[in-house]
């Protein structure tokens, strides 16, 4: 191992300090190198190559807002704010580049980042272990009802056959669309697995990792933020400062905290059964 660290890093310099770090999918060690330190993750499952690609698209797409630092160590109320900048930093783009259309002398196409209209990315990520669908979709219910719900319903059938859930969610699909009537969504860059886990801060402020990210609902980043641990307080009033809770924001919350159960059923088990199935019935309310 390594010998392939010195030769991918380009070091002649490689000296492991801290601990090992075992998580809850892959293994992480800290070396310092000729470059300075860095944190190298190891994960021997068959699908880690697309995993890890995943994550280093969702890192770049992350990094070019320049809004959110990654990785590095989180001031939670700050962070807030940074997390509420990222996702307006679509719409903000989707704004400009109205007036530029109407302006002579518009700026030259790929001068800055592009605008996204859709809900997608252009990689498949992974939430966990599980790859996530991406595909590009006009509308944000289908999408979500689609690759994320099903997905996670499709493996729960697939690896319990589940008959509780199979019936509950025969009922719950087909009502997701009246949690949206009436909301204007604009597709938003999302961290995408944004828990307590994935931040940390050092002296000059917050630091997310680990993302899973994708174009959504910015609602969507909310949900594990608030189960696991969560936030204080103040990363959310700083949050919804700047977007504010929109109507069904409470039910809707409910619809993105099932996907979190859902995916840790199908990551850890049987345990995340009942808070899954307890969440749909609350949906069905």
């Amino acid at each position: 191992m390594e010998q392939l660290l010195r030769a991918e890093l380009r070091t002649a310099s490689l000296r492991a300090f801290g601990s090992p770090g075992a998580g809850c999918i892959s293994e992480g060690r800290a070396y310092d190198t000729d470059a300075g330190p860095v944190f190298v993750k190891v994960n021997r499952r068959t699908q880690a190559r697309q995993m890890f690609e995943g994550e280093m698209a969702s890192l770049e797409a992350l990094q070019s807002t320049g809004l959110v630092r990654v990785p590095r160590p989180i001031k939670a109320a700050r962070l807030g704010e940074q997390l509420a900048d990222l996702h307006l930093h679509n719409q903000k783009l989707g704004e400009k580049s109205k007036e530029e259309e109407s302006t002579v002398g518009r700026r030259a196409e790929g001068a800055e980042p592009r605008h996204v209209t859709k809900f997608g990315f252009h990689r498949v990520t992974c939430c966990g272990f599980i790859p996530q669908v991406n595909e590009w979709q006009e509308d944000w219910p289908t999408f979500f009802a689609r690759h994320r719900l099903q997905a996670q319903l499709d493996l729960i059938e697939k690896d319990y056959a589940d008959r509780e859930a199979r019936e509950l969610w025969s009922q719950l699909q087909v009502k997701i669309p009246d949690l949206f009537h009436g909301l204007e969504i604009v597709p938003a860059l999302l961290h995408g697995d944004l828990w307590s886990g994935n931040v940390a801060e050092d002296d000059s402020g917050p630091i997310v990792y680990d993302p899973a990210s994708f174009y959504g609902h910015s609602e969507f980043e909310l949900a594990i933020a608030l189960m696991f641990g969560g936030f204080p307080r103040s990363f959310f009033t700083a949050y919804h400062r700047k977007i504010p809770k929109a109507p069904g924001f409470d039910k809707r919350l409910l619809l993105y905290q099932l996907f979190n159960y859902l995916n840790h059923w199908n990551h850890f088990g049987q345990g995340y059964r009942s808070p899954s199935l307890g969440t749909m019935r609350k949906l069905l309310q």
